[in-house]
């Protein structure tokens, strides 16, 4: 008789584990248990080898956007605001959803994807054998790594979109480059880019426990692997798009008296 397979835990028992991982992740780095030398090297991976997708989907962005955006203002002749309307969606929503989601995409579904293959070969029940915590060795520095970048690739890609937004609005709209930039300082405050620093925060946290604990939670073999990279991915949007309503409803919303 063959023995039976494992079966592959269901959506919910995996969110579950996830908050399961993250406070047991949150007091391990309280307790200072983190392998740091294992942080610079996922920094790399989200900082630098993910820029050039989340750069470029931002520049284009932000030319649509402002595309859009003029054509609808200048119907009321108010182009000169142009800028301010861009920069305000665009760093409250638009710059953290997209650079989140092209990181979800490559960053934690390469997570999910090492640390199920790891999983599923037993690697993992190597490092327990080794007297190695799988979530200091394996979770806390690719959780402190997206929070570390997830920040500071916000502020890049806001910037990045400004720019094209600027290119936009000059080449289709003759606006004046010192007019578009005006617009942006007189409407963007410093509160609109610690909020953005704040999303970058929580998505980067999203990111990498999510990953994470779908590849802890991988069984029945190699090819599940694959299965749990590409659910762990949905799951992330899910997520970022629910916790972007939240703070958008908490920072933005004003209350009904």
């Amino acid at each position: 008789m063959q023995p039976k397979k494992d079966l592959q835990p269901s959506w919910i028992i995996r969110c579950c584990a996830t908050v399961l991982l993250l406070g047991q992740a949150c007091l391990h780095f309280v307790q200072g248990k983190t392998h740091y030398g294992q942080v610079l090297e996922h920094m790399i991976t989200v900082g630098p080898g993910s820029m050039y997708p989340v750069l470029s989907v931002n520049f284009f962005g932000g030319m649509i956007f402002t595309i859009q955006t003029a054509r609808e203002l200048s119907r009321f002749d108010a182009v000169s605001v142009v800028g301010g309307a861009f920069a305000l969606a665009f760093c409250r929503e638009l710059a953290p959803i997209l650079t989140a989601s092209i990181l979800a995409g490559q960053v934690g579904s390469a997570f999910a994807a090492e640390i199920g293959a790891m999983q599923v070969t037993e690697q993992i029940d190597a490092l327990y054998i080794l007297k190695t915590d799988p979530i200091d060795y394996l979770v806390l520095p690719r959780m402190i790594a997206c929070c570390l970048m997830l920040p500071v690739v916000n502020i890049l890609s806001l910037v990045v979109g400004i720019f094209g937004g600027l290119l936009a609005a000059a080449h289709f709209y003759n606006m004046p480059p010192e007019v578009f930039l005006e617009s942006v300082r007189s409407f963007l405050a410093v509160s609109d880019l610690l909020v953005a620093l704040l999303k970058g925060l929580i998505f980067g946290v999203l990111i990498a426990t999510i990953g994470c604990s779908w590849g802890l939670t991988t069984t029945r073999g190699v090819k599940e692997v694959g299965k749990s990279a590409t659910s762990a991915v949905v799951t992330t949007w899910v997520a970022i798009f629910i916790i972007d309503l939240l703070i958008s409803i908490v920072f933005f919303e004003h209350p009904i008296v």
